[in-house]
């Protein structure tokens, strides 16, 4: 089949990307990696020996990130529905999230311990409807904080990455009430024309877990 204009369009400008080239001098598996070292240079939610959970972990780039920020104390378990090549210092667990036995494999490795940060990158495969595109990336943000209610400290730090469009100020409200912290943060390596935000929620509010 021949590219589409689109795909030509993109692979165009994933090439000439700095971020891309500087991930690649860098070492990183993505330029997302970028997206996380900035939040964190700003919030300083990385901590030496902490437990991380990386949601939508593929290829690699915050667990990257992540692990080497948190050191052989910390632990960095990471899934995704696609396969990850070995990192060092991060247990990788392939799966789908929505599905319970995937979740009951991710709470056997935590061992009981308590996560300090759940980060989440993940996004739906794109169909290009948008309106259910949109509802799937809002019930994999919704299934994220599920999991960063039941597990984090009272401490811990959720980084989720959503797209502004239906079901945003709606999530945003219902995070509000669970957490008592909530802001905003557009990293540079986002793509000014992506609708996406990444909403950082510090403070687990008692009794916010959902019924």
């Amino acid at each position: 089949m021949k590219p589409s204009k689109t795909s030509k369009q993109w692979m165009r400008e994933h090439v000439n990307d700095p971020y891309v080239q500087l991930a690649q001098k860098s070492g990183y598996r993505s330029r997302a990696a970028f997206k996380l070292l900035e939040i964190d240079e700003r919030d300083h939610l990385l901590k030496p020996g902490m437990v991380v959970v990386d949601l939508g972990a593929t290829p690699g780039g915050w667990s990257q990130v992540a692990a080497a920020k948190v050191g052989a104390a910390g632990k960095v378990l990471a899934l995704d529905l696609l396969p990850l090549d070995p990192l060092s210092g991060v247990t990788f667990i392939q799966g789908d999230f929505r599905e319970e036995s995937v979740l009951r494999q991710l709470e056997s490795e935590l061992g009981g311990r308590s996560v300090g940060l759940v980060i989440s990158d993940m996004a739906p495969n794109i169909s290009g409807i948008v309106s259910a595109d949109q509802a799937r990336a809002m019930h994999l943000a919704e299934l994220a904080m599920d999991f960063a209610l039941e597990h984090l400290t009272p401490e811990g730090s959720f980084l989720v990455k959503v797209f502004q469009g239906a079901g945003f100020e709606e999530y945003l409200r219902n995070m509000r009430q669970c957490f008592s912290k909530v802001v905003s943060r557009k990293p540079k390596a986002s793509r000014d024309r992506s609708s996406e935000v990444y909403l950082l929620a510090s403070g687990k509010l008692e009794n916010s877990l959902k019924p």
